[in-house]
């Protein structure tokens, strides 16, 4: 999609759709005051006989000779989130009509240009389809060609905003196609050869283990969980440094598993069905760096992505094995289920022993999340206040809420084994809590954050600017992070 800044107003722009985001109690101000008086006399009568109000979601589209114009509704709001979220109800407008140039006006002058980031986002991320097993409709809408971004008097930092925000935007949407795509093509191997791709391209170093180097490295828990599966694990590092001394070293963890049946502790038939999405925090590794190498931040960021298959193989791990990993921790696995935490331990400790300032892993870990917090808010933990609330602070601005969860002491009982160190599943309750204290076993002194994102990393409905399927989730989060340096 060709994606263009146009210093104009809005009655001088050609477009098949010209689209004026307004507030609640002006839906004839903002941009819609800068169209010909004739257009600006029809959308105020309009307005009046329809009784439209500029609520969240609502819209309005009047047909004149030269475009198509609609007001979308903005509500009390002028936050970044609600500028992305009326680019994405935009896009849905333009399939109304089959438009193939729209153009969405953002204001004048340079307070109007902090709302251009938002808007490409909220549009490119609304236009994502995975169709790719679809049979072709000859006739089918692809969507449009061109977006512009308007504003009578926008400043030349605009256009770099279009730029950093297109490459955020196509970063989440290569996420979402792993996520996407189907686990008998996605092994562990496959993710491998995309972060090889993605090294490539941008200009990264990339290492990769598998077989007798994992075995070699102690990588004892991706072995583990690998072992039943005629799939080899695998684990991936990619590093971006910056041109100029880097400002500080952040790492950033993925959790890989691409499909989880359970292993011998098999999962429910039901409960299968999408977990082909159990490698989203693998894919947002991914997708961040393919961001980074376009976006080039200030500081060295180093992805890691632990990668495996779950399966009930003859040779699966049991419950009941124990697994010591690199760093000498022991720990029992009582449940094959609770896989992708000691894949994790494994990729936690080799970023420990690179020592990086700060480092974050993310992770479908536990559906105990989701209870507590639903499907559209992801869990934190950490062991430095600073660094949960600086995430937490950029989740909101990127638009993806994240919600803290304790890691209290006394909640370690719950994961003492009478054979090993540790064990890999708590009680009944605090499921979420217990599998953060483990993943902290393997953390050392490192300032760290773990965030789970079952919840949010796959949408089962379509929700604004995330059609059903693989989100991204945490993309947008970790590159307003790596922003602020």
């Amino acid at each position: 999609m060709r994606i263009s800044i146009a210093r104009k107003r809005a009655a001088d722009l050609a477009a098949d759709m010209i689209v004026i985001p307004v507030a609640k109690g002006s839906e004839t101000g903002g941009a819609a005051r800068e169209l010909a008086p004739g257009v600006r006399a029809a959308l105020a009568d309009r307005i009046e006989k329809t009784g439209f109000e500029a609520k969240p979601a609502a819209t309005l589209t009047l047909q004149s000779d030269g475009a198509d114009i609609v007001l979308v509704g903005m509500g009390d709001s002028q936050d970044a989130e609600t500028w992305r979220r009326a680019a994405a109800r935009a896009r849905s407008a333009a399939g109304g009509i089959k438009a193939e140039t729209i153009a969405i006006c953002v204001g004048s002058g340079r307070a109007a240009s902090k709302h251009v980031g938002p808007v490409v986002e909220g549009f490119l991320l609304a236009d994502y389809r995975f169709e790719k097993y679809k049979s072709r409709d000859e006739d089918a809408y692809d969507g449009p060609s061109s977006l512009i971004v308007a504003g009578a008097s926008l400043p030349p930092s605009a256009s770099a905003a279009v730029k950093r925000s297109r490459s955020a935007s196509e970063a989440v949407c290569s996420a979402r196609d792993l996520i996407n795509e189907m686990s008998t093509v996605k092994t562990p191997s496959y993710l491998a050869k995309t972060a090889r791709a993605i090294a490539r391209e941008g200009g990264l170093s990339c290492t990769v283990w598998q077989g007798k180097k994992l075995e070699s490295e102690r990588m004892n828990g991706i072995l583990a969980v690998s072992a039943g599966s005629a799939e080899p694990g695998a684990f991936i590092k990619l590093v971006y440094k910056p041109k100029r001394k880097a400002k500080a070293v952040v790492a950033v963890i993925g959790k890989g598993i691409t499909f989880d049946s359970g292993g011998l502790s098999l999962k429910p038939a039901k409960s299968m069905e999408a977990m082909k999405q159990d490698m989203s925090g693998a894919a947002a590794v991914l997708g961040l760096m393919k961001a980074v190498a376009e976006i080039a931040p200030a500081v060295e960021v180093r992805g890691y992505v632990a990668s495996a298959e779950n399966m009930p193989g003859g040779r699966a791990q049991k419950p009941g094995d124990v697994i010591t990993f690199r760093n000498g921790t022991s720990a029992e696995v009582l449940n094959t289920d609770a896989e992708g935490r000691l894949v994790l331990a494994d990729a936690l400790c080799v970023a420990c022993e690179e020592k990086p300032d700060v480092m974050v892993d993310l992770a479908t870990l536990t559906g105990a999340c989701m209870v507590a917090l639903g499907t559209r808010i992801a869990g934190i933990m950490g062991n430095d206040q600073g660094f949960v609330n600086a995430l937490i602070k950029h989740g909101e601005q990127a638009g993806e809420k994240i919600w803290q969860l304790p890691l209290p002491d006394e909640y370690k009982e719950d994961i003492k084994s009478s054979v090993a160190d540790i064990q890999n599943i708590g009680s009944s309750y605090g499921g979420t809590i217990t599998a953060g204290l483990f993943l902290a076993a393997f953390v050392s002194d490192t300032k760290w954050a773990h965030i789970d994102i079952a919840g949010p990393a796959f949408a089962e409905k379509p929700m604004p600017y995330r059609p059903r399927g693989g989100t991204g989730f945490g993309i947008m989060t970790l590159l307003s992070y790596l922003d602020s340096f």
